[in-house]
């Protein structure tokens, strides 16, 4: 028998009941908070015999597929004289605005909760049930009542189920041919690299025991294969139903696609899907046109069904290419698409933002806590600074003047509204004028600025009422919302301030900043990842993996576990350039050297090599240099702002044209430092300028003081090992294969220093590791080097 945890009241009820359109205003603007909040003030108004969130659940056993079906009761009155379900729910909309699909939607809810009820206490016969909806932002209450037996609401219950019972045996019969093919699935190789076969083992205990394992692997441990591979064998054994890949960028979700497309030519069926933002997979034709008016949003659940039983049907690797196809042959939105069909798939791949972001985070998967979940996290080093920025949020003083001016122009269609603008105009100075009071350009202070956070939410209030309203598309509609969206942003980031929190105002050219920056986002990460079972968060760069453990979760029963690399050490060269200095006093002086130490890899190895350098002007400045001292060797430069093109083209040239001299230079922790695979001749040589040390920055010094007091290693986590792993990134784009063979040259003396040595990665120690104290002595290891492999 085939167990599926559970499937939630509401979940079953949208899926069956849902007709109409799909139409974005229906959406709740509320926080999680907000609705919350609301919720609880109605609860406490009532009598002592009410009872507040109340748990019901009933086991089901429908073609052999045991599930329980559970829910929760926003409110229940349950004595001799009668039986009363309370609903709550809370939107923007005016209650007679809301469309019979939606009111068909809450009664739904309660209709099942009542049946849930009455089966699980036999006793009652007869249920009256209580829709309270209520309008934000003024709390308008509306009450509706509807009296229903037990026969009705079994009756009810049972054509759901009926209904329902053909997309469960679909998916169910997904499940039961995966793991059949799961269970016999070979790995899809002749053999296991080195190391590799001991990593997926650690993957699959991890998941067999719900752990959350934290793995180094270094490039070409094959990393992907090696974590859904034995993923998928867990499915087989039934210790997990969906797995989640989580990645930071495009190129990486591709990698992840085609690993899946390499199990399934192995025998594995099973059904994945890539989830793209919004912006990147709408149609054309859908841009700037209004819900109302979208024909892929009119109509949309009348033919979401058809549509997901043929793509199901026919597709297994559904790609944004297969997705668009049928998303178009059925005219539906391609992206509220993939979230519908994504509901039947095994594997969904996606980005971060999708469990960990609070703004668009998959409420359909992550609402409440699934144990058969499992999370597998890609390029974990980079959730760091972007689990920053995820639950960072600022407000600019820029657009304000504008809007008072514009909303001016009709004074009785917004009057109300240009008011509230002007009010929170004068918060907004009043809250920043401490910077003129102070002539200083920013000040940083640890508690929120409560004053100023009730008229962001008295602002946002007046917009949404004045939105219902409006019905015209011009300017001050397109910069209303957009500084809506930024007030609702920092709205839902207030909900989560605490002690990791820092309240900055600073100058930022003539505008003036309110940012709340979130220095420590552990806890917040940490609760997200608990919404699953297992979750493996691994990277080629994980070092030191307890700096990683403490901030991407900072749980204390986090496994680790560090691969070695499967390439003979002896085909890589790291040497120090310990003549070299690159502290930002020292570099005019020091360009020389550096020009030297690349020209001496030039002159002992013909062949592609790439500079890194940690500044754009620093780059510039050895740039400018070196092509004059040697214009006849072809270099190519990483420009500023560079379209997808441009960057293909960059890579290219490394591709091709390996019978020629070539040196690329590029930025440190930039775009060409991680994610591009040069193999064999395409690169021979790496050098790294300089230590990585991000710069000076407020922000930085905050998270440096913030754990100086809490571990005393402030300067570690907010410089040196975000800098680190620039290095080790970069170094990274060197051997790729076991065929490849090259140098890196660390040109900077503090590498020698044992307060970064500590941090290398283990391979690193192995790997010739030399320190070259004189030009010299450089030209001379690198020259032994290449003597050693010739071919």
């Amino acid at each position: 028998m085939i167990i599926i945890n559970h499937i939630g009241v509401r979940e079953l009820v949208e899926f069956t009941l849902r007709s109409g359109d799909l139409n974005s205003h229906l959406n709740s603007n509320n926080t999680a908070k907000q609705g919350t909040r609301i919720h609880r003030k109605l609860q406490k108004k009532q009598s002592k015999d009410y009872q507040s969130e109340i748990n019901l659940s009933k086991k089901l056993v429908i073609n052999n597929i045991q599930f329980k079906l559970d829910g929760r009761i926003d409110g229940l009155i349950s004595n001799d004289k009668k039986t009363e379900i309370e609903e709550i729910k809370t939107s923007d909309l005016n209650f007679n605005e809301i469309p019979d699909n939606i009111l068909k939607l809450y009664w739904g809810q309660a209709k099942v909760y009542a049946h849930l009820l009455m089966d699980a206490k036999p006793k009652i016969k007869k249920v009256t049930l209580k829709l309270t909806y209520v309008q934000t932002p003024d709390e308008k209450i509306n009450t509706k009542y509807l009296d229903i037996s037990k026969k009705e609401a079994k009756t009810f219950f049972d054509n759901l189920i009926n209904e329902y019972e053909e997309w469960l045996k679909l998916r169910s019969d997904i499940i039961k041919k995966r793991n059949v093919t799961a269970k016999k699935l070979k790995f899809p190789f002749k053999s296991f690299r080195k190391g590799q076969r001991e990593f997926a083992a650690t993957v699959y205990k991890s998941i067999a025991f719900q752990k959350h394992l934290f793995a180094q692997a270094p490039t070409g441990t094959g990393k992907t294969i090696s974590t859904l591979f034995p993923a998928v064998k867990a499915m087989g054994e039934n210790l997990c139903n969906r797995i989640f890949y989580f990645t930071a960028k495009q190129s990486t979700q591709s990698v992840a696609e085609e690993t899946l497309n390499i199990l399934s030519q192995n025998k594995l069926y099973i059904k994945s899907i890539t989830i793209t933002a919004k912006d990147k997979i709408i149609f054309d034709e859908e841009r700037n046109v209004k819900p109302e008016d979208n024909k892929y949003m009119i109509g949309y659940y009348d033919r979401l069904k058809p549509a997901i039983k043929q793509i199901l049907t026919n597709e297994n690797q559904i790609n944004n290419k297969v997705l668009k196809k049928y998303a178009k042959q059925y005219q539906l939105d391609p992206f509220e698409f993939s979230l519908d069909i994504s509901l039947f798939c095994d594997v969904i791949i996606c980005d971060y933002n999708y469990l960990f972001d609070p703004q668009v985070y998959l409420k359909r998967f992550f609402a409440v806590k699934d144990s058969d979940n499992i999370f597998l996290i890609d390029e974990a080093h980079n959730l760091v600074n972007r689990s920053r920025d995820m639950y960072s949020a600022s407000l600019n003083n820029s657009p304000i003047k504008k809007l008072i001016k514009l909303s001016n122009v009709n004074t009785n269609k917004n009057e109300k509204l240009n008011n509230a603008l002007k009010t929170f105009n004068r918060s907004y100075k009043s809250n920043t004028k401490i910077l003129k009071d102070k002539n200083v350009d920013q000040v940083n202070f640890s508690e929120p600025l409560n004053a100023f956070n009730k008229q962001v939410n008295k602002l946002i209030d007046k917009i949404h009422e004045w939105l219902r309203k409006n019905e015209q598309d011009d300017e001050l509609t397109d910069m209303i919302l957009e500084y809506y969206f930024k007030l609702l942003h920092y709205q839902r980031i207030n909900d989560f301030y605490d002690q990791t929190y820092q309240t900055r105002i600073f100058k930022d050219n003539q505008n003036t900043i309110i940012k709340l920056f979130c220095i420590d986002p552990s806890q917040n990460l940490s609760e997200s990842l608990s919404l699953g079972g297992a979750a493996v968060l691994f990277s080629a760069t994980l070092s030191p993996i307890k700096y990683y453990q403490r901030l991407l979760g900072d749980e204390d029963d986090s496994l680790s576990y560090e691969i070695e690399s499967p390439f003979k050490p002896t085909n890589q060269q790291i040497i120090i350039n310990n003549y070299i200095a690159t502290t930002y006093k020292q570099r005019a002086n020091n360009v020389q050297k550096i020009i030297d130490s690349i020209k001496t890899m030039v002159n002992n190895k013909f062949g592609h090599y790439l500079i890194f350098a940690p500044s754009k002007h620093f780059l510039e400045m050895i740039v400018k240099e070196f092509k004059k001292q040697n214009p006849n060797i072809p270099i190519i430069e990483q420009e500023s702002f560079m379209n997808n093109d441009q960057r293909a083209n960059f890579i290219n040239t490394f591709k091709n044209n390996t019978n020629k001299n070539l040196i690329g230079f590029a930025l440190l922790g930039g775009i060409f430092s991680e994610g591009i695979d040069l193999k064999h001749d395409e690169l021979i040589g790496v050098g790294i300028i300089s230590v990585g040390l991000p710069g000076l920055s407020t922000e930085n010094n905050l998270i440096k003081e913030f754990f100086d007091k809490e571990n005393g290693h402030g300067f570690e986590y907010a410089y040196q090992l975000p800098g680190l792993n620039n290095i080790f990134q970069a170094a990274g784009r060197l051997i790729r294969t076991d065929q490849d063979v090259g140098n890196i040259l660390l040109m900077d003396y503090r590498f020698s220093q044992s307060r970064y040595k500590k941090y290398f990665p283990n391979n690193w120690q192995k790997n010739n590791l030399q320190t070259a104290y004189s030009q010299k002595q450089n030209n001379y290891l690198i020259k032994n080097f290449w003597q050693m492999h010739k071919k």
